[in-house]
């Protein structure tokens, strides 16, 4: 059965040097250039001068030499840990001393798990083992094959109490290994360096095991086994390529020096059974997308309350800019389709922003938020994509579940229950990408980290949290604010700005730990990603998803189950159709003093707002230019901003409301002139 694709998203409007696009593309350029930066520390670790000496080469250069020439690694967990000190070192640890990618070895995608070697000797650091773990789930996940580079001292000591124990301790790495040779995932390891007690251990149940001159591998060095049993030795004499090549029989192979090492590992992934990518293509050629994926900086707000067009989006990531879109009658708030990425079918939910009318045809209400038809269109489109065998990507900016009367009588938790088990049950590979907002429940239910994607990638716009900083601070400090969530006018002045400072702090630090960096120093984030990698990762994604033969069922597109639900689906009336007015607002009269003013009228019910932010300047004061569609305000619900837009292009006559006054759907907000 042939799948219909249709055009998705627009090209950008307007001039590229516009002040709006340019003051956009230049505020996500500044945050992407801290990034970058941020990278560049956790690559230079703590010097390629202390591998050098020691006649080895540097972890980066083993996986340069390691991946096909030409391609470029997709690191994970890059930023685990960063800015944290620990009482044991003067210095950072950056990465956690270990370095986990995606890398394409002869054509065929591979998790590569490396001890950093420049970084305390490749010590595995609290979060060391979680890092690795990870890697090593990912791969699970996606049954590709594993490479360890190992050269590692051990536990950094003066941290081992919160390394060692624990469910996710150092020794769950080897439970890792176990799992992934029971589910027959190839693992190689190449041994190039110090490798003790756990890092002599990590290597042990793969597959392949190659060691060089240089290492060794055992569960206490020399400097232990001489105290405890007055011996002189070295650690090469208890465990280096002599002892377990020759004599004990736990590595296969010995080679001279790094560079023969990475070279027979690249031959043993060789011997591997090829991608069977290619064969899922079925026959179609992979196309870049025909709106330029380097567009997005001027498609993105970089403020989260404002919205913009994820089709815009999607058309900038998918191939060819042609999409599938499921079910587009219902549940609007949310887009579900297919799409070829990279020439294979790869599934797509993303939170739609923009206002949309209310099921039944009266009246707007906000995007961004889950309802109930979202919700089942969801479920049901997570359910079909699992049993089709098709992976599924979630595009995230949401600021949660519909609340309040009719949200609890329409049953929402039972239907967001549904979705929960859906996404916690699905075989198919799921990855999440944080666009910009991943609030509150609404984060769950659209596959997040606790829902196990392969990968969570954030950008530089992500923010992950219950509920945004001021909003927190106003539950916090609620028994003492009125009802307005002003401070009670009780208190005297002293104690007005005791409280005050309190709920600041309260808010600021929310806003720290909501920041994409911070998340992924923590691991509630896999990766923090440009916009600009989006494009490369979601390829890599459908590469991967696809490279292994027979371990889920991939359906022929022809009896895909999505054909049978939208079957079902036809003839139910669509949401869009028709959007009745809602009862008329108060009505205004135009100034007298200004013929010919036309009224500017908000496009949905909530809030009014004439600026970006409070102390920003208005969109367009009185008296200011406005071209016809320029945002001139906006309407605020549930923190998510609707633009107000000019209905003409002409000149500001006057506004009619202060910020923050409530507004109605058609509500005359002001009025403009046509321009001379």
């Amino acid at each position: 059965m042939k799948i219909k694709l249709d055009l998705i998203g627009a090209p950008l409007p307007g001039d590229a040097s516009a002040p709006a696009r340019a003051a956009r593309e230049a505020a996500l350029a500044e945050r992407e250039a801290a990034l970058d930066e941020k990278r560049a520390v956790v690559a230079e670790g703590w010097g390629a001068h202390r591998a050098h000496r020691k006649g080895k080469r540097t972890t980066r250069e083993r996986i340069e030499q390691l991946v096909d020439a030409g391609t470029t690694p997709l690191d994970v967990g890059t930023l685990v840990n960063w800015g944290r000190t620990f009482p044991g070192s003067k210095r950072l640890a950056p990465g956690a001393g270990v370095v986990t990618c995606f890398g394409r070895i002869h054509g065929r995608w591979t998790m590569i798990i490396a001890n950093d070697n420049t970084v305390a000797s490749g010590a595995w650091w609290p979060l060391t083992p979680e890092k690795i773990q990870r890697a090593q789930t990912m791969a699970l996940q996606l049954k590709v094959p594993v490479v360890y580079l190992v050269d590692c001292s051990g536990l950094f000591l003066p941290e081992q109490a919160r390394s060692f124990p624990g469910r996710t301790g150092a020794g769950h790495i080897f439970t890792m290994n176990a799992r992934l040779s029971a589910e027959g995932v190839p693992q190689i390891a190449g041994v190039f360096g110090d490798c003790i007690a756990g890092g002599g251990y990590m290597p042990i149940i793969s597959d392949r095991v190659y060691m060089t001159e240089k290492a060794y591998m055992v569960i206490a060095g020399a400097a232990l086994i001489q105290g405890a049993k007055t011996l002189k030795l070295s650690s090469l004499d208890i465990g280096g390529p002599e002892v377990h090549v020759h004599q004990s029989a736990c590595a296969d192979v010995r080679v001279p020096d790094d560079d023969t090492c990475v070279a027979a590992i690249r031959a043993e992934v060789a011997r591997l059974p090829s991608s069977a990518a290619a064969f899922y293509q079925h026959g179609a050629e992979a196309e870049p997308p025909l709106y330029d994926p380097a567009e997005l900086p001027a498609v993105m707000p970089t403020d989260h309350r404002h919205v913009y067009n994820i089709r815009d989006v999607v058309g900038r990531l998918v191939d060819g800019s042609l999409f599938h879109e499921f079910m587009p009658h219902t549940g609007l708030e949310i887009l579900t389709g297919v799409a070829r990425v990279g020439g294979l079918w790869v599934g797509f939910a993303a939170n739609v922003l923009e206002p949309m009318p209310r099921p039944g045809g009266t009246g707007r209400r906000p995007g961004g938020i889950l309802y109930r038809e979202g919700i089942a269109k969801l479920a049901a489109f997570s359910r079909a994509c699992n049993d089709d065998g098709i992976p599924l990507v979630w595009l995230q900016d949401i600021a949660g579940f519909d609340i309040g009367v009719e949200a609890e009588a329409q049953g929402l938790l039972g239907y967001g229950s549904s979705l929960i088990y859906s996404n916690s049950t699905n075989r198919t590979p799921m990855f999440t990408v944080l666009l910009r907002k991943a609030s509150g429940a609404g984060y769950y239910a659209m596959a997040g980290l606790p829902y196990e994607p392969v990968v969570q990638l954030s950008t530089t716009l992500s923010r992950q949290a219950v509920m945004e900083g001021r909003t927190l601070a106003i539950a916090a400090y609620n028994t003492k604010l009125d009802a307005n969530f002003e401070i009670d006018s009780r208190f005297s002045a002293d104690e007005r700005a005791e409280i005050e400072a309190g709920m600041a702090k309260t808010a600021a630090r929310i806003e720290a730990d909501m920041d994409p960096v911070a998340a992924a120093a923590r691991m509630d984030t896999d990766e923090v990603v440009r916009f600009d990698e989006l494009r490369p990762w979601l390829v890599a994604f459908a590469e991967m998803a696809y490279q292994p033969i027979g371990v889920r069922r991939i359906k022929n597109p022809r009896i895909w189950s999505i054909h049978d639900l939208e079957v079902l689906a036809q003839g139910i009336p669509a949401t869009t159709e028709a959007v009745a007015p809602v009862e008329a607002a108060v009505e205004v009269e135009a100034p007298a003093d200004v013929p010919g003013a036309v009224a500017v009228r908000a496009p949905m019910e909530g809030s009014f707002w004439s600026r970006p932010g409070p102390t920003d300047p208005a969109f367009a004061p009185p008296g200011a230019p406005v071209g016809a569609g320029d945002t001139v305000g906006l309407v605020e619900v549930m923190k998510t901003f609707t633009p107000i837009r000019s209905p003409i292009a002409g000149k500001v006559v006057r506004w009619r409301l202060e910020d923050g006054a409530p507004i109605a759907e058609g509500e005359v907000i002001g009025w403009v002139t046509a321009a001379d």
